[in-house]
């Protein structure tokens, strides 16, 4: 089973751009979408060349801003949005499908803004997020994927000492958000454990100063597994040669 996961800021955008290429390409039986910018009818409106797949996603209140959506060839046995938790459900950043052997949530975590404005709020999403997964977890195994907006270690950015609790996505805040949610639930981060020695691949780059061209970049997309399920893993890549977005795609295989 092969799942991809994508920041593509804005569906629209990127459809311009062969979003449906990307997908043809990648053959994946499970598509994650993250700041699709739009709204559930906008974005079903831009997919509709797309076929093969189910489409469920998950707009903001505010248009034009943050959404999630799921492209998944396999007819869901269930699905569901957001947490729960009216302060967090605002913005269309949880879309849930569960499939035989594990639940499928793709996220696009709030950002903590210029000048670290919204820190407090994240902190808050994080907790709520773990306890919302929690509860996911007791039924079956986790596969939660999309732009979790942190670099979890020193290892995942180009530039940490300069970054460090002054830029958000590299805060002590953001990393012990992080930290709790895989030890709580015992989560694997997939890529890093298949490439334990690779600190030079990246998924997201400032458009400023010509970064994705330097390779200036931040690991802050991710496939996170329940342990159970880390046997079953059997590739975890990072995309990074895949335009489209200031984000590149990030895949999962899994066996059964």
């Amino acid at each position: 089973m092969k799942l991809v996961s994508w920041n593509v800021n804005g569906i629209r955008a990127s459809v311009k751009k062969g979003f449906a290429d990307v997908v043809a390409d990648f053959d994946a039986d499970i598509f994650c979408v993250q700041e699709t910018k739009a709204q559930d009818d906008q974005v079903s409106e831009a997919l509709t060349e797309i076929v093969g797949y189910e489409l469920h996603s998950n707009s903001a209140e505010r248009k034009g801003y943050s959404g999630t959506a799921i492209l998944s060839k396999e007819k869901p046995l269930s699905f569901s949005v957001d947490m729960g938790k009216e302060e967090h459900d605002m913005e269309g950043r949880i879309t849930h499908a569960e499939y035989e052997h594990f639940h499928s949530v793709n996220v696009y975590v709030p950002n903590s803004g210029s000048g670290l404005k919204r820190l407090d709020y994240r902190q808050k999403w994080d907790v709520a997020f773990t306890v919302y997964l929690n509860k996911l977890s007791k039924t079956k195994p986790l596969v939660v994927t999309g732009d979790f907006n942190v670099a979890h270690t020193e290892n995942d950015l180009a530039n940490p000492k300069s970054n460090y609790n002054k830029t958000s996505g590299f805060t002590q805040v953001e990393i012990d958000g992080l930290d709790n949610m895989m030890k709580e639930l015992k989560l694997v981060d997939t890529f890093r454990a298949k490439h334990p020695t690779t600190f030079d691949k990246y998924s997201f780059w400032s458009m400023r100063g010509g970064a994705r061209n330097r390779n200036v970049g931040w690991r802050l997309d991710y496939f996170l597994v329940s342990e159970s399920l880390w046997p079953n893993v059997i590739s975890a890549e990072i995309h990074d040669q895949v335009m489209g977005s200031d984000h590149c795609p990030i895949s999962l295989e899994l066996k059964f």
